[in-house]
């Protein structure tokens, strides 16, 4: 049993950055091809508001997927860590705004019953924590005894 957990002391971190990193990787090339993400619409929607409808949809979708498949690459690879989460914050602050600029498509009874699309942008609380976790283990504030 002490060697299992020996084996999850060294390896738990790696394993949580990777597995948000496939995340990223698997939902941004997704967006390399029309509509074959779920949240295409979403994301186009969404980026239209806070650009101010600045960036034509079939543009904006490809940034999208530049940026976070360069994310979920830069995660998995596991460089540039200070880095990749101020980025990945940055897109999580900006999967919440659908909550309160399109409640109609986030809620069936607002504020307490989500839509499929509402659960899928809340579920992002778990990877918000996570990217907490891991950033606090790369700048030091997490030591594991023996590393």
């Amino acid at each position: 049993m002490n060697t299992i957990y020996s084996w999850l002391i060294r390896h738990s971190f790696t394993l949580l950055r990777i597995s948000i990193g496939i995340i990223y990787l698997w939902f941004g090339a997704l967006k390399y091809f029309p509509n074959l993400s779920p949240a295409d619409q979403l994301a186009k929607d969404t980026i239209n508001l806070i650009t101010f409808g600045l960036i034509p949809s079939h543009v904006s979708i490809i940034l999208l997927a530049i940026w976070e498949t360069g994310l979920g690459l830069v995660l998995i690879l596991g460089i540039w860590q200070r880095l990749a989460f101020y980025v990945l914050m940055l897109h999580m602050l900006c999967t919440f705004i659908p909550l309160f600029f399109f409640a109609d498509v986030s809620f069936t009874n607002l504020p307490y019953a989500f839509t499929l699309v509402g659960q899928y942008i809340m579920k992002n609380l778990i990877i918000i924590c996570a990217a907490l976790v891991l950033h606090v283990r790369a700048i030091g504030l997490i030591k594991i005894a023996g590393q």
